[in-house]
Order: C-alpha cells, then structure tokens, then sequence
C-alpha cells in the first residue's frame, strides 16, 4: 500500500473523554496507582541495571506499527514487551554464567559468547513478535525487509509467552496519560482533555525514542551531580518505572505547549491527583520540553518562564519520588468533583 494512502490508526481520530462515569474512573485510576507503586517496587529491588530501550529499536518498532497501520497503544505495549523480554533474557544469561563458576574461564567464556550470539541473532524476529503479540495479530511474513514464515513467528511468540509466563497484557504510559486526562476533563481543568491527547501522544513517542538522554538529565537534577555513581543509577530504576510521574510530565509540558498561561493550573490539578510533588512534575516537564525543543524552550535562565517558577517554589527531583497515594476516606473528593 502507498504510503500517502495508508489509513491513521483509530485511536487518535475515535478517542472520547468523558463518556464515562466519575465512579468508574475513580476505581480505574486507583488501579493504575496501584500497579504503578508495585512497579516501581519490583525494579527498585532488581540486582544490575539492564536496559534495552535505546532509539533504534523503539524507532522499529514505531516503523512496523505505522506500516501494519495498527493504534498507538500497540507501539508503547510492544516496547514494554521487548524490554521485559529482553531484561528477562539478560537475567537469565548471568545467572547460568554464575552457577558455571567451576568451569574454566575458557568454556565459561565461549558459553557466554554463544548464548549472546544467540539472543543477538533472533533479535529482529523476537521483535516483530512482541508487536505481534502487542497487536493480537499472527499472520504477517515481512517486516522492513526481514522474511519470516508462520511457523517462526508462532515458535518466536511462544518463546516469549513461556519467558514472560504468559503475563504479556502490561500497563503502557499511554494509559496513565489517558486516565490523568479524563480526570483533568471532569475536573474542569481550563484547557480542554481533546486537545492535549495529540500533543501528549506526539511528546510521549519523543520520551520512548529519546528515553536514555531524558532520564539522564533527570538522574543528574535528582542526584545534583553530573556523573551520577553507579549505585545511584541502579536505585534511580524505579523512577524510570514510574508511570505516573511520565504522565503527569508530559500532561504538563503539553499545557505548555498548548496554553502556557494556564499551566501552573494543570500543574496544580496534576498534584492533587497524583500526590506527585509540583517540583517532580515540573523537573521532568523541562526533561521533555528541552529535549524535544532544545534551545528555544523557556529555562531555568529566563525569569518570566513558569517553568522556572515551579522550580524556585517547590522542591527539586529526588531520590525517591513521592509515590501516588492510596484513596483514603474522604479524599476523594481531591481528585473527582462530586
């Protein structure tokens, strides 16, 4: 199919807020609070640091999606999937490296190499299988160039089900942006749910692709140092899980992109939803707006900017962030109108 041709995915033209009822949406963002903290918990308590969310494979992913024309939401699951799967595979290599201790170093070592090559020269199509997977469908042959038949992808997706324990319906940022949103709608936030969702979609695609260069400088605002130690990067895990902080950043840098002058309101609804501090919500705001605008996004040098504001009345990024709080009696009424 051409490529002018090809038809958008649905979801950017089909989304609706607020056609759901306050209840419903109360119990939905409590469940993603929930998921979140036990995210962060688990790779708060993961020994090393692996990570394999680097641009060229997040790119790829973003690629196959638009050319098998599937929604936005499949992109950022199929990169959950692909990290998971391959952080669990890294896992998995060291600690059969580490229970061969008694062989040589020599057999160690070609073991080693094997089982890399190995993970190495299956990449592309365990790739194409987590969109797959992401995507529910199961009969494609060709991705960018590499031909596979039905029975590699099926034994690919299978391979990554049983590494994965089958536990591949994962939470995406996107569902976090997409709740903090509704609820900014019945709050009755100033700048309208609709016209945000595209310019979070757009910035939210700009952090998957530019995820190491943000979260770096959001380790050096959070550590004050600009060679952060290794034991510092390790503890920093959790942010990088923490979904909800993503959401709220990037709600907050889209208001600012869309209507700078209400944005100290959004940053104020956003804290009172999540319990996230304005100053974490604003640091990692400026990670995505200097990233993707570069010199021309207002800074910490240029006194008239709110962002800088945020910065000089609440506390800076720290190690560890606030987590979102549990719906306690009476509190609701923080978060929903009633």
């Amino acid at each position: 199919m051409d490529r002018a041709a090809r038809p958008r995915p649905a979801s950017l033209g089909n989304f609706q807020f607020g056609a759901v009822a306050t209840e419903t949406i109360e119990d939905a963002l409590l469940h993603l609070a929930q998921q979140n903290e036990r995210a962060m918990r688990e790779a708060a308590g993961r020994q090393g640091h692996f990570r394999f969310r680097e641009t060229r494979f997040v790119e790829f992913i973003f690629l196959l999606s638009e050319q098998w024309c599937l929604e936005k939401s499949v992109s950022y699951q199929a990169v959950e999937i692909l990290e998971r799967f391959m952080v669990k595979q890294a896992e998995d290599i060291c600690a059969q490296a580490e229970a061969q201790v008694g062989d040589s170093e020599r057999t160690e070592a070609r073991n080693w190499r094997a089982r890399m090559e190995q993970l190495c020269s299956k990449f592309v199509l365990r790739l194409v299988s987590c969109v797959q997977l992401a995507s529910k469908l199961s009969f494609h042959y060709k991705a960018l160039g590499y031909p596979y038949t039905k029975e590699d992808l099926l034994e690919s997706e299978l391979d990554i089900l049983k590494s994965l324990d089958f536990q591949i319906n994962l939470s995406t940022p996107l569902e976090y942006v997409e709740m903090l949103l509704e609820v900014l709608g019945y709050n009755g936030c100033v700048v309208p749910a609709t016209q945000l969702h595209a310019t979070c979609l757009t910035l939210l695609d700009l952090v998957y692709l530019l995820h190491e260069p943000v979260y770096k400088s959001l380790l050096r605002s959070a550590v004050g140092n600009t060679t952060p130690s290794q034991l510092q990067g390790e503890k920093f895990s959790s942010v990088e899980e923490d979904f909800m902080l993503l959401a709220a950043g990037i709600i907050a840098a889209s208001a600012f992109i869309q209507n700078h002058s209400c944005w100290s309101e959004v940053m104020g609804h956003l804290h009172s939803i999540t319990g996230i501090a304005s100053g974490s919500i604003a640091e990692f705001s400026y990670a995505v707006l200097i990233h993707g605008v570069g010199a021309t996004t207002p800074g910490r040098q240029q006194p008239a900017s709110p962002v800088q504001a945020a910065w000089e009345r609440a506390p800076p990024l720290r190690l560890p962030l606030p987590l979102p709080p549990r719906r306690a009696e009476g509190a609701e009424a923080n978060s929903l109108p009633r």
